[in-house]
């Protein structure tokens, strides 16, 4: 019972578009633009660096929260499996993010909420820090290398998975002895879920990839439409 709790209360929280929101008040629907996607690069395509920037945390903290929430429920409880509780919590936001109910079920691709979720292992675990710096560490390698967002989200998923594997290999996740591996393979499925999810989610930028039309991303491009003019004209 207590998952399933942990995953609504997640995707009650995923449901916090921040795109689209950021975009409202800007005076535009971004799904109608660009990509047609309410995510981070679709917004910062469209709207600049600095509402990019403002839909990247906004939906990173959505995962932060949904986790703190969850310890602060569930600790005394569940010790014991509070960690795999902040995982179904951070799946729930994912999920949320990713087809929100109320936007037909069209929202973004997870990569800003995952952040989120890899951050938060900074306060659950020993060591934690690996795991958020090998999964977007790579992505930013990657981003600023080649410019592709799509093989950073793609490459970075499936190193933060091998990541969250190894800590679990390593004991991180301090599950009780009795129930360790059964405990640690439910971990991994969900994990290993997520990161099908995430490149499925993909598909189309990966098809692109590899036939050498994927677009690339600039952080000194300009916007693709004026936000202030947008907004003027909203008011008319």
């Amino acid at each position: 019972m207590a998952r399933i709790i942990c995953l609504v209360l997640g995707y009650a929280l995923g449901l916090v578009q921040t795109g689209y929101i950021v975009g409202k008040v800007k005076g535009i629907d971004i799904r109608n633009y660009g990509s047609k996607n309410a995510g981070t690069t679709n917004v910062l395509r469209t709207m600049g660096k600095k509402y990019g920037v403002m839909v990247l945390l906004g939906d990173a903290l959505k995962c932060i929260v949904a986790v703190l929430l969850v310890k602060l429920l569930f600790q005394k409880s569940y010790p014991d499996i509070i960690i795999l509780l902040t995982l179904y919590a951070s799946a729930g936001v994912i999920l949320g993010h990713n087809f929100p109910f109320y936007m037909k079920f069209k929202g973004g691709k997870g990569i800003a909420a995952t952040l989120g979720m890899a951050l938060s292992y900074l306060f659950l675990i020993d060591d934690g820090w690996i795991v958020p710096v090998a999964g977007f560490g790579l992505f930013l390698i990657i981003f600023f290398t080649t410019n592709y967002v799509s093989l950073g989200s793609v490459v970075g998923y499936i190193s933060l998975y091998i990541s969250i594997i190894v800590m679990g290999e390593l004991g991180k996740y301090n599950f009780p002895p009795e129930s360790n591996r059964v405990l640690l393979t439910e971990y991994y499925i969900i994990m290993g879920a997520l990161t099908v999810m995430a490149i499925y989610r993909h598909k189309d930028n990966i098809k692109r990839l590899i036939s050498g039309t994927e677009r690339k991303t600039y952080l000194r491009s300009k916007p693709e439409i004026d936000v202030s003019k947008q907004e003027r004209t909203s008011d008319k």
